[in-house]
């Protein structure tokens, strides 16, 4: 890569450069951290990466920012890919920003992640097939095929390997978070639910391998007009809700989600009226409730179409599960709702119509089945819309406020 890159020219490397940096988005100043508005000036950013990165000698085309988190008055990250002239011949590269108050900034480039060890050495093939043999079982001498499915800087990755017939998802989080994940694996494991088998662990690395599940992915099946009836997930959910809770289990924490939520937008929409008044509406109606929340089963706390498959004898099968813990039924049906709901409003045209179709029967079949009162799931499908809409500040996009507002509107509805 770093061939390519000098073959590219020093020269434009050298020279001050007008970087673009998409979406254009225009979020408040934090007084805790000075430096935010620079991570969404591509020229700034660039400077600052060749700083960091000596061999980046050619400027990138463009940033696009993949995602933005941020707790206001303490941290922020800002997750980019940088994209080069295709006449190069350089790949897009992930670099990642991070601020926190009474720290030096920190840069970093994917997949060095100080926060996730085993990420670095997952990603590459070589050292991949190393750590495979060593913490999981013997594979043959060749080579290993490594393809990133999902990163989050300094908190999860997901990477697929792959060697000849051999498929196995490798999940990257923090070596501190792991025994949470494998408590968590543990409870599905007794669940009406398919679940991935562990092949592997290395737990100094955070690093956990699973079998890949020869299974549909229920968004995809929606996409393509063909989901399957919501009897198959309720039957296994129903199995996860009947399981033991154990005493020490950490329980989901709804008040504490609701309050990063809360103060991520506050200091998003401080600078709009409209907004801040609908927010405010929409937090007086919802904090009654999550106050006086209490978990009360084992339950997912996550769940929504893309972490389901459905397999070719119609089981169905979890692939994120590390929330899994005490918390409530009606809970995992109204996260459920809040995504297809989010998604049929607020994505894009082609995925209304069947995200919308899929919202219905869902809801209709888990009420009929199990008597719960509207009233009470429509709250906890507006808690959990509320939670989702911070999709439009963490992947902002250049009509985010709009889409805030859609959001909480649709929130309001739910709380009629």
């Amino acid at each position: 890569m770093l061939a390519a890159r000098k073959q590219a020219g020093n020269q434009a490397g050298n020279q001050a450069a007008t970087i673009p940096l998409h979406p254009r988005v225009d979020f408040p100043e934090d007084p805790n951290l000075p430096e935010l508005p620079r991570l969404f000036d591509g020229d700034w950013v660039w400077q600052a990466a060749r700083e960091h990165f000596p061999d980046l000698d050619t400027a990138p085309g463009q940033f696009r920012i993949r995602q933005f988190s941020h707790i206001p008055g303490r941290s922020a990250v800002v997750s980019y890919f940088a994209d080069w002239d295709p006449d190069s011949y350089i790949p897009s590269e992930i670099i990642n920003f991070r601020l926190e108050r009474g720290k030096p900034p920190e840069f970093s480039r994917y997949p060095q992640d100080r926060q996730l060890p085993g990420l670095e050495p997952a990603a590459h093939p070589d050292t991949a097939l190393g750590l495979l043999n060593k913490h999981a079982f013997a594979f043959p001498r060749r080579r290993l095929r490594v393809n990133m499915i999902r990163y989050r800087p300094g908190s999860r990755a997901v990477l697929r390997h792959r060697t000849g017939g051999i498929k196995l998802y490798a999940r990257v989080v923090r070596p501190t978070a792991l025994p949470n994940l494998l408590e968590a694996y543990e409870l599905l494991e007794s669940s009406g639910f398919v679940v991935p088998r562990i092949v592997g662990c290395w737990h100094e690395g955070g690093l956990v391998w699973l079998s890949e599940i020869p299974g549909k992915n229920l968004r995809q099946l929606m996409r393509r007009g063909r989901p399957p009836s919501p009897t198959g997930i309720l039957d296994s959910l129903e199995g996860l809700w009947d399981a033991p809770v154990g005493t020490d289990r950490r329980a989901f924490d709804l008040r504490g989600a609701f309050r990063r939520a809360m103060r991520t937008f506050r200091h998003a929409l401080r600078n709009d009226d409209l907004a801040l008044r609908l927010l405010e509406d929409v937090i007086q109606r919802l904090d009654p409730f999550v106050r006086s929340w209490q978990p009360s089963t084992v339950a997912h706390n996550d769940l929504y179409d893309d972490q389901l498959l459905v397999l070719p004898d119609g089981r169905v099968a979890v692939v994120d599960f590390e929330e899994t813990g005490p918390g409530d039924p009606m809970l995992d049906i109204g996260n459920f709702l809040a995504h297809l709901k989010w998604t049929s409003c607020i994505g894009g045209s082609r995925k209304r119509d069947v995200s919308g179709a899929y919202y219905d029967q869902l809801r209709t079949a888990a009420l009929d089945r199990f008597r719960w009162s509207e009233y009470d799931l429509n709250l906890r499908e507006a808690i959990c819309l509320f939670r989702v809409t911070t999709n439009t500040v963490r992947r902002p996009s250049q009509d985010w406020l709009k889409r805030t507002l859609d959001s909480f509107r649709l929130v309001a509805e739910r709380l009629e």
